[in-house]
């Protein structure tokens, strides 16, 4: 069973980089309060920590 998280955006991309706001997009999020749900990977994982001063992620089971 591999696996999920549950990513949420919480703080606006608005004074972050291009990287940070391409990174949310990749993610899937584009907007305060939009959700999306993840297979956990190294690739996905990477794209987290470079955005968590923005997100919120939580397992789901």
């Amino acid at each position: 069973m591999s696996n999920s998280v549950r990513i949420k955006q919480v703080k606006s991309a608005i004074g972050g980089t291009h990287a940070q706001r391409e990174t949310l997009r990749s993610l899937g999020l584009n907007k305060i309060g939009a959700e999306s749900v993840r297979t956990l990977s190294a690739e996905v994982a990477g794209m987290i920590d470079r955005v968590k001063h923005l997100i919120k992620v939580e397992e789901v089971k």
